[in-house]
């Protein structure tokens, strides 16, 4: 059993000397130390946010308006201000533009300007396709170079981009793109993962089908390319059941990129419309997220710089699919001269070690994976081996626990772990790590540069050093501009500020040490509540997930409305693997002695999963909706879900 807050690393002088942070603070004029500089952020936010403008020379106008006006939920920042994302990621020319591996081995590298060429020829092709300022952009595509690419040409438009990975079912993205009305779709006709090949052709004809908005859909022979050891660019224009889509025209990605254009960038508005992102969807219809350019623009080019210390001359990866925030925060590695690692495939495949394998051929220099990878690496035994390029890992996704930390601590000595805590709502994360902070085992270093974060408790006050509300009491530029067809904003406000009005109340349970230092202990709306005392799911995973006979686990309380319930614990084992009955004494008795009497649950069953999102979060409410009498076709959309076939086994309380 690792302690939480056992120091692994320490930052030397001349770690802390060569810091990018260092170089602004010193910049900046501030001399404090960080929670010096935090504080100044977080009250002066409109001198802090036009500081990261100036800091990084961000392309465009920055306008005589105010920084910042209004109050959340209706806030407006750098009014009169314009600039576009596109322009400022490709402004950059040391190392590659962009590095692709994908599962069977295969590997493509694309220069700074050889970048720049695609896009601008993609750029053209939607010229002709009639796509402009507004208008958006599906992509249903893997991790692929041909995502960022259309990505990059979509923004340097001013039209709107929208993803979604072509491992979600049909219903899913169509509840996701039908809501947006895209005039162009990008698709691929399959994809590969876990040494299998998925022909998704039929999936576009059904989602072109169901989009009467389409007036055309690019068709990308991924999975024919591969097959017959073709790069997807040279693959043939139309392939697979391509014509039978029913809306616009159809072409090929060839045909898209056929013809040369200038790289020009449409000057937007500060708030214009960037990315749509998506919420979970499982209980209800996917939330469309709006993102801004220049939001996005100067978090990315403050959280990458600043918190994961990365700069020109960097290889970046992160695991990833295009259906989850991470990989729009991946691609930002290109605002601060850094090179993205595009990957697709398993993190599994053909070995527990795959993605460690890639960090290290393609010496990457930072790595960062959800934590449920890296305590399956722990489990497996790995050794972690030609990673010296490496100088950080960064972990996400759900808390990582002590050991987590522990185990990389030892297999990377002298290379810092940062876990981070964030979300899909604002695309970064709100606490995180910096190469001024040791590294404890369990402990989130910090609150991020300019995220106002507090522990509110059941009165709404803030605290320390107890278990709360995660809030934030000042807003953020990579807040949602608001959400697709809202146009009033209630959908937005009901979502984040119904509880606590004009206060960002996020749905994490999060504890905020003297030290700054953060844990965050799960979604505020599973957490447990046990004779008064509220407990996070994490520590019971923490526990749990320890006994090498388990794989998975899910804990619930069924209490409601001030009326305790029964606490029960669901196991997913390993293979061959029993719940015997000195199994379960034994989990029991661990649960009693690291935890309390409280966190011993009142029943364990076994269940050949655990339901999980598309992105790999565990579903603790939807679980316990079904317990307490929901149906199970209304307490989730299966269409949102990686496993949604294990429900059926999360009935009866």
């Amino acid at each position: 059993m690792v302690a939480e807050g056992e120091l692994l690393w320490e930052p030397g002088d001349e770690v802390v000397a060569s810091a990018r942070l260092t170089r602004y603070l010193r910049w900046l004029g501030r001399s404090g130390g960080y929670e010096d500089a935090w504080r100044w952020s977080v009250e002066h936010p409109g001198a802090f946010w036009t500081s990261i403008w100036d800091y990084f020379e961000v392309i465009g106008e920055r306008g005589d308006g105010p920084v910042l006006s209004g109050t959340m939920p209706g806030v407006t920042w750098f009014e009169g201000a314009s600039l576009n994302y596109a322009e400022n990621a490709l402004r950059h020319d040391e190392g590659p533009g962009l590095i692709f591996v994908s599962e069977d081995g295969g590997r493509q590298e694309l220069s700074r300007a050889e970048l720049r060429e695609e896009v601008a020829r993609v750029r053209a092709g939607l010229v002709r396709l009639g796509v402009g300022r507004g208008d958006r952009v599906a992509g249903y595509l893997p991790n692929i170079p041909q995502a960022l690419i259309a990505f990059l040409a979509t923004a340097s438009l001013g039209a709107v981009w929208s993803a979604g990975s072509p491992d979600f079912g049909v219903p899913s993205i169509v509840d996701r793109f039908k809501q947006i009305e895209p005039k162009v779709l990008i698709a691929v006709d399959g994809y590969h993962y876990n040494g299998k090949s998925f022909d998704r052709s039929a999936a576009v004809n059904e989602i072109a089908a169901a989009l009467p908005s389409l007036r055309a859909t690019v068709w990308m022979p991924y999975l024919a390319a591969a097959e017959e050891g073709r790069a997807p660019q040279q693959a043939e224009p139309i392939g697979g059941h391509a014509a039978e889509v029913p809306h616009g025209q159809v072409i090929g990605w060839e045909g898209l990129r056929a013809e040369e254009g200038p790289l020009e960038f449409e000057q937007v508005p500060f708030g214009h419309p960037l990315w749509i992102l998506y919420s979970s969807g499982t209980t209800g219809l996917p939330k469309p997220i709006v993102h801004g350019h220049g939001g996005v623009v100067l978090e990315h080019l403050k959280a990458l710089t600043f918190h994961q210390d990365l700069g020109p001359g960097d290889v970046f990866f992160w695991y990833t699919t295009t259906g989850w925030m991470m990989w729009n925060y991946l691609i930002g590695a290109l605002l601060v001269g850094a090179t993205p690692v595009l990957y697709d495939g398993s993190a599994t495949h053909p070995s527990p070690a795959a993605l460690w394998r890639i960090a290290a051929s393609e010496e990457v220099t930072y790595f960062g994976v959800g934590a449920p990878y890296i305590m399956a690496s722990l489990k497996a035994g790995l050794r972690l081996e030609g990673l010296e390029r490496l100088r950080g890992v960064g972990s996400t996704g759900s808390p990582l626990p002590p050991e987590g930390f522990a185990w990389l601590a030892g297999q990377l000595p002298g290379t810092p772990l940062g876990s981070f805590s964030g979300g899909t709502d604002v695309c970064t994360g709100f606490v995180g790590a910096t190469l001024l902070h040791p590294i404890r085992a369990g402990i989130i270093p910090c609150r991020s540069l300019g995220a106002k974060v507090e522990a509110y408790d059941p009165a709404g006050e803030p605290v320390i050093g107890e278990v709360g509300e995660l809030v934030l009491t000042q807003p953020m530029p990579s807040m949602p501009v608001r959400f697709w067809n809202d146009p009033e904003g209630r959908r937005y406000a009901e979502s984040y500020f119904d509880v606590y009005p004009g206060v960002w109340r996020h749905g994490d349970w999060i504890k905020i040490n003297e030290d700054g230092g953060c844990v965050i202990y799960g979604r505020s709306d599973s957490t447990l509540n046990r004779g008064g005392v509220r407990m996070g799911t994490s520590e019971f995973y923490r526990v749990v997930e320890r006994f090498e006979e388990i794989v998975d686990s899910l804990v619930i309380d069924t209490g409601q409305l001030g009326r305790e319930g029964r606490l029960l614990l669901y196991v997913t084992l390993a293979e061959g693997a029993e719940l015997t009955e000195p199994l379960e004494r034994e989990l029991r008795a661990t649960l009693r002695r690291e935890l309390s009497p409280r966190h011993v649950p009142d029943e364990i069953r076994v269940v050949p999963g655990i339901p999980r999102t598309l992105s790999g979060k565990k579903l603790e409410v939807p679980v316990r909706k079904i317990l307490l009498g929901t149906p199970v076709e209304q307490a989730a959309n299966p269409d949102a879900m990686a496993n949604p076939e294990v429900l059926r086994h999360f009935t009866g309380s």
